[in-house]
């Protein structure tokens, strides 16, 4: 591609403004020439603010009046599916923000549309842009880690249930804290070991403070008359050949603090993340190793750069649709789970 890579932004909520727009700014030889959102006060705002040149109320007005190398979507979950094939539909690249749609179905539907267009469809899981997890990746490629079994994928916050935009409606996300939180850490999990496929779920989810007027919260207050999603979820994935995974996310839990950790056992080594240490036995002594020289930098910037490179070569995007699919099912799984009380099979079981 020849000269700059022209960038339009549809949706102007909190991940445009700290992470998509200055992700982008942050790449060289990259433009961003439009935003728009439904409200059209908030596009005209964050355009005047990042020096943005134009804004619309719609993204279909952007899409026709703007010439556009590729668009970032950062709606609200509702409206991943429509944007993103529309965007595809136009000859555009796509990186769009976790989770991938409402439901697998919607997810197909934009992966069909992606390969249809043969245009890049990129899915914003950052969680597998950062440094410890490149560094780890490595060395479980490498085969340090031998054959990996088993998995434990947490995101649990003390009480950091959001109190703005609209992910506490399930009509609107699709879910609540599983979805919005746990996406990341089970598809980074899931990564990690290598993108086995899951072949059975079971999930349980929580409300135990998102319906409750009188919980403390440390963030902007929500609504807890509008609060109609899981403020938790536990599951355990069976893949094919025999590996599993504990999942644990929640927006509101009574811990000491807020923490991200993922854990993984291997015939040949172990790994526990945050931060980075392996575990390994080397010459019939137990070694503990901590890498050193983890590369430090802002995950969401890393994303955008590997996604701005794939649109400026039109090469393969490191994050799969395939790999993105098994997590949006796996997710689908344990909601139905939680709902009948009973393992779901994805296949094979």
């Amino acid at each position: 591609m020849n000269g700059n890579v022209r960038i339009g932004i549809i949706g102007s909520g909190s991940i445009a403004r700290y992470a998509h727009i200055p992700g982008y700014k942050a790449q060289k030889g990259v433009e961003i020439v439009a935003v728009c959102d439904v409200v059209l006060d908030k596009a005209a705002d964050i355009a005047h603010e990042f020096g943005i040149p134009r804004w619309y109320g719609s993204y279909q007005e952007m899409l026709e009046y703007e010439k556009l190398d590729a668009v970032s979507i950062c709606t609200p979950n509702v409206a991943h599916r429509d944007t993103t094939i529309a965007a595809l539909q136009a000859g555009l690249h796509v990186l769009c923000e976790k989770p991938m749609a409402m439901n697998l179905c919607e997810a197909q539907e934009m992966a069909a549309a992606a390969r249809s267009a043969g245009k890049i469809l990129q899915v914003g899981l950052h969680w597998r842009f950062t440094g410890e997890a490149q560094v780890l990746k490595r060395f479980i490629d490498a085969g340090e880690m031998g054959d990996i079994y088993y998995g434990e994928a947490t995101c649990m916050r003390r009480r950091g249930i959001p109190g703005w935009g609209v992910f506490t409606q399930k009509e609107l996300q699709g879910g609540g804290a599983l979805i919005d939180i746990g996406v990341h850490t089970l598809d980074h999990t899931m990564w990690l070991m290598g993108n086995p496929k899951p072949v059975s779920v079971t999930g349980v989810t929580y409300a135990a403070f998102g319906k409750r007027s009188d919980v403390v919260s440390i963030w902007a207050p929500w609504d807890a008359h509008k609060f109609d999603v899981d403020d938790m979820g536990v599951a355990m994935v069976r893949f094919e050949g025999g590996a599993s995974l504990i999942l644990r996310a929640s927006w509101a839990a009574n811990i000491e603090k807020e923490y991200q950790e993922t854990r993984i056992l291997g015939t040949h080594g172990g790994a526990y993340m945050s931060p980075l240490r392996i575990y390994k036995e080397m010459h019939r002594s137990l070694v503990d190793i901590s890498p050193a020289n983890i590369p430090v930098g802002n995950a969401h910037t890393a994303e955008i750069g590997h996604f701005v490179a794939c649109v400026r070569d039109e090469s393969e995007c490191a994050v799969s649709l395939d790999s993105v699919l098994q997590t949006q099912a796996v997710l689908d799984a344990i909601y139905r789970s939680a709902e009948t009380g009973h393992e779901v099979c994805l296949d094979g079981c």
